[in-house]
């Protein structure tokens, strides 16, 4: 008769040479692990990582509008790409009058753009006391204008007056300058509201510069 119970008691054996017991009321508890010395081990489920997505609801209006000023900072620095748009369409010559003065500015010294770099850059992506929220979009403005690194070598590089050649580099320089207008709206605009821009090209590789 003890044989019998204690057959029906002892839990049963893996290759392993341990047992492994479930919750019996609670299907979704850590599975127990017990070894051969009678210790116990317990497996937790790994934990999510950090979504910013799903805390762009959390912004305050001061942290919405610091980070929207911030994505002013490529497109300033890339507007000499637009002497061929803004020429030829009216509405764009509208849109920037009344940022004409902070453009002068911004202009008005040729280190400027490095200055604004290393403040955003230090004062802001790498400090604790500003929000994830504000650091990412100020790493976002940040990388856009890194990249504008690759369109001002091309033009020094290759530079022609006129014919086939002059033609594509106005298209590209027409290419870049939109592309950091609808950056400019996308991002100020998205973060006036609250919400996280996610900008093409820059946003992951700003995700991995902010802790």
């Amino acid at each position: 008769m003890a044989i019998v119970f204690a057959v029906l008691v002892t839990p049963p054996r893996f290759a392993s040479g341990t047992h492994i017991f479930s919750h019996p009321l609670k299907a979704s508890s850590p599975l127990l692990t017990f070894s051969r010395r009678n210790n116990l081990r317990i497996q937790t489920k790994p934990r999510r990582s950090f979504s910013l997505q799903a805390r762009n609801d959390s912004a305050d209006p001061p942290d919405r509008l610091i980070s929207a000023i911030c994505y002013f900072y490529p497109f300033f620095d890339g507007i000499q790409y637009g002497k061929y748009v803004i020429t030829q369409f009216s509405p764009i010559q509208v849109f920037l009058q009344p940022l004409l003065p902070a453009i002068r500015v911004f202009k008005g010294f040729p280190l400027n753009g490095f200055l604004v770099f290393l403040a955003l850059y230090f004062a802001v992506v790498r400090n604790p006391n500003f929000s994830r929220y504000v650091r990412f979009n100020t790493m976002q403005a940040i990388v856009l204008d890194v990249l504008l690194i690759f369109p001002d070598l091309l033009e020094r590089t290759f530079n022609p007056k006129e014919g086939l050649g002059l033609d594509l580099v106005m298209s590209f320089d027409s290419t870049v300058f939109l592309y950091l207008l609808v950056c400019l709206i996308y991002g100020s605009t998205s973060c006036l509201l609250g919400q996280v821009p996610r900008l093409p090209i820059v946003a992951e590789a700003a995700e991995r510069q902010v802790p």
